[in-house]
């Protein structure tokens, strides 16, 4: 079943977004009558086409089981090098990520500024958008980019912030997670390739955060933030396990 997001045009009809239309038409080359999905305020329908373009309408049809996990976790990610945020969107995206916010660290070789940042940031929130399509999600990830001095502020108004961290051994992610079962809004925090800094730790501990271990293993960083949200979405009944009562 094709899939295109749009927007509402009454509380029967909607419109698909211009460059969705573009490609249901030219490249789909769909027709009026035909079933499609429409992804409209993080909610999934289904829709029947109205019109050919260049404005392409659909009418709405029931809504559909929501596929978005009921926790909310967003994605702290220390800047890596090269493409890896790419590779962090795309799949923390098909995991079931709420947001991702990229966070220059002590350790993060690469910088971010101005027009780059704001540049890159819109190529990532691109990457969002395709991959919660093919993956049939009915929210698209916020990707932006957050600087050091917000960051404490910023995790402060999650329910709950875990910090994975290599020299934690004793309290796993998922025991976390099982000790605070209400929390609903979740932030997980992931180091640059060099890690996470002793003294960034004890800042994010002032804000809150609970130090984590994922295991015996150590991920690279951008396998780490994806690991670690699978097992929080499997804690919270995601993925086949019990819901946290």
């Amino acid at each position: 079943m094709h899939r295109f997001f749009a927007e509402k045009v009454d509380q029967k009809t909607a419109r698909l977004l211009p460059q969705e239309a573009r490609h249901a038409l030219t490249v789909l080359r769909l027709k009026a009558g035909e079933n499609v999905q429409l992804i409209l305020e993080d909610q999934l329908f289904d829709a029947v086409l109205l019109s050919e373009g260049p404005e392409v309408t659909a009418r709405l049809g029931k809504a559909l089981p929501s596929p978005e996990p009921k926790a909310r976790v967003t994605l702290y990610q220390g800047l890596p090098k090269a493409d890896k945020v790419d590779y962090v969107v795309q799949k923390g995206t098909e995991a079931g990520v709420y947001a991702v916010r990229v966070a220059e660290m002590a350790r993060s070789v690469s910088k971010l500024n101005g027009k780059d940042a704001d540049k890159k940031a819109e190529r990532w929130q691109r990457i969002a958008q395709e991959a919660a399509k093919q993956s049939g999600r009915a929210h698209v990830p916020a990707v932006d980019v957050i600087g050091k001095k917000a960051l404490p502020e910023a995790l402060a108004r999650h329910d709950l912030v875990l910090v994975p961290w290599e020299e934690v051994h004793a309290l796993s992610l998922g025991e976390a997670a099982r000790q605070h079962p209400e929390a609903k809004d979740i932030a997980v925090i992931i180091g640059p390739e060099g890690g996470i800094t002793p003294e960034e730790i004890e800042a994010f501990r002032s804000a809150g955060a609970v130090p984590v271990t994922l295991g015996p293993r150590i991920f690279r960083t951008e396998t780490a933030g994806l690991a670690a949200l699978i097992m929080l979405l499997y804690e919270r009944g995601e993925y086949g396990a019990a819901e946290a009562e």
